[in-house]
């Protein structure tokens, strides 16, 4: 029972550190997504491309982050096979098997359930980039207080898909800016990089943009695909802005 004990301990250490690395690598300017997916990749040693890994150990903070997840990442997966091991090792009869397994998949399935709730995440990662903040001195001072970010705005980048709905069209079709968002750089596959882009300007797959805005807009740009959905969410993320606007507007006239 230790051994099961053991590998359901080692399975929620896992989802925190990379839960922490997620967030840890969104305060260096990545999207959500992609720092999702580039902490899971160094964690289990897999999913990397050569162009996504190249982007990403070219910045030195985001490498050691990166190297660390690796060295636990290791670690952890080794001693999780270990565990599994032992709980299966020692069985002396059928009633056993099935009570460890029953707890076993039971374990896994709440915190499957715990890991993909969005409100948890939330607050999780509010927890944690506040921790961060505090502890650490993981930020964005260079280019934090030439723009004056505060409050919910940031700079991230994201990268473009082919099916996305930003893809192979220029900015000026985009109009990004009316959803309070602005393209100060793309990166394009080649590593050409493009800074403070125009509107005839097109947007290719591939291309690494580099964006100012609000967090809270990206990761519904990031996620958008091409097609009417798309142009629907592209028109509420717009009649979402002016109403922003139109409140900053009152608060400064009372002021």
């Amino acid at each position: 029972m230790i051994a099961v004990v053991s590998l359901l301990l080692i399975l929620t250490l896992s989802i925190l550190i990379t839960r922490i690395a997620t967030v840890a690598l969104t305060h260096t300017g990545l999207s959500r997504q992609s720092a999702k997916f580039q902490a899971r990749s160094a964690f289990t040693g897999v999913g990397f491309t050569k162009s996504e890994s190249e982007h990403v150990v070219s910045h030195p903070i985001r490498r050691k982050i990166l190297l660390f997840l690796m060295l636990l990442g290791n670690a952890g997966i080794i001693t999780a096979v270990t565990s599994l091991i032992l709980t299966f090792v020692d069985l002396k009869g059928s009633s056993t098997a099935a009570l460890k397994i029953g707890i076993l998949m039971a374990g896994i399935i709440a915190l499957w359930a715990i890991a993909s709730s969005k409100l948890f995440d939330r607050h999780l990662s509010n927890l944690i980039s506040r921790f961060l903040s505090r502890y650490s001195r993981l930020d964005v001072k260079d280019y934090a207080s030439l723009l004056h970010l505060s409050g919910e705005y940031r700079i991230t980048e994201m990268r473009v898909a082919p099916e996305d709905w930003m893809a192979n069209r220029s900015l000026k079709k985009l109009k990004l800016s009316d959803e309070g968002v602005m393209v100060l750089g793309i990166t394009r596959e080649n590593g050409t990089f493009i800074g403070a882009p125009e509107g005839p300007t097109k947007i290719k797959p591939d291309d690494t943009l580099i964006l100012y805005g609000r967090a809270s807009d990206f990761e519904n740009l990031d996620e958008r695909k091409k097609g009417r959905k798309g142009n629907r969410e592209h028109k509420a993320a717009v009649d979402k802005q002016k109403k922003i606007a139109r409140e900053e507007q009152h608060k400064a006239g009372e002021s």
